[in-house]
């Protein structure tokens, strides 16, 4: 088990402030939050991640706020998972000419 968690199925009105006093509603001590927002639009996606202080913390945490409402949803808790690496990479390759030289 380890201390970061995702928390998924938040709602767009929910701030860090907000997130952060419902995870330490049960006397846990929430070390970091990042609520992730969406690049483009600069509004939440709609789900976060949190480091606990300590790993029976993280647990703790699941196991009382893993389906319980918070401003209007029902959240998912559950310990984070490394972020694999996706295949590929870099840019789109080369350009088409179509012009003649």
């Amino acid at each position: 088990m380890g201390s970061r968690l995702y928390i998924g199925n938040l709602s767009y009105d929910t701030t860090e402030d907000g997130l952060r006093t419902a995870l330490t509603a049960g006397g846990g001590t929430v070390k970091d939050i990042h609520i992730v927002m969406d690049r483009e639009t600069g509004r939440p996606r709609g789900f976060a991640f949190a480091e606990m202080s300590s790993d029976a913390e993280a647990q703790a945490v699941i196991d009382d706020m893993d389906g319980k409402e918070l401003d209007g949803r029902n959240l998912t808790v559950n310990e984070a998972r490394e972020r694999t690496p996706r295949p590929g990479g870099g840019g789109r390759g080369g350009g088409g000419g179509g012009g003649r030289w």
